[in-house]
């Protein structure tokens, strides 16, 4: 069974930078796409970066040129790297895995989530 676990999460303040990643098992992720989504309480899930499976890589406005996406394929390690945070980054962060391309809110593959806190 895919297990995907996301860890590296917790409090940081705006302006600066926290990376975290996804380590997954029984699952390769050289053939599917991966990505990051996040949700903010009460609104709906946000695709924010990922990895397609030519190696293209692809973000939200509301992280461009502020977050990067990065993909270990020896290691199967998923990684989110993000710099300038902002409190409005504040959310649950999942890693998703998708053989159809970079996972959205239907991806068929998910870790359970870890919560980002920014304070102004």
């Amino acid at each position: 069974q895919v297990q995907m676990e996301e860890c590296g999460g917790g409090a940081v303040r705006s302006g600066g930078s926290l990376r975290i990643s996804c380590s997954v098992s029984q699952y390769d992720l050289r053939r599917d796409a991966v990505g990051w989504l996040r949700q903010v309480p009460g609104k709906p899930l946000e695709g924010i970066g990922g990895v397609d499976i030519d190696g293209s890589t692809m973000y939200a406005d509301s992280v461009k040129g502020r977050f990067t996406v990065s993909l270990d394929k020896v290691k199967n390690i998923l990684y989110l790297q993000m710099n300038n945070v902002q409190p409005e980054d504040t959310a649950a962060y999942f890693c998703a895995a998708d053989p159809r391309g970079v996972p959205g809110p239907d991806a068929r593959n998910w870790g359970t989530g870890i919560e980002v806190t920014v304070s102004s």
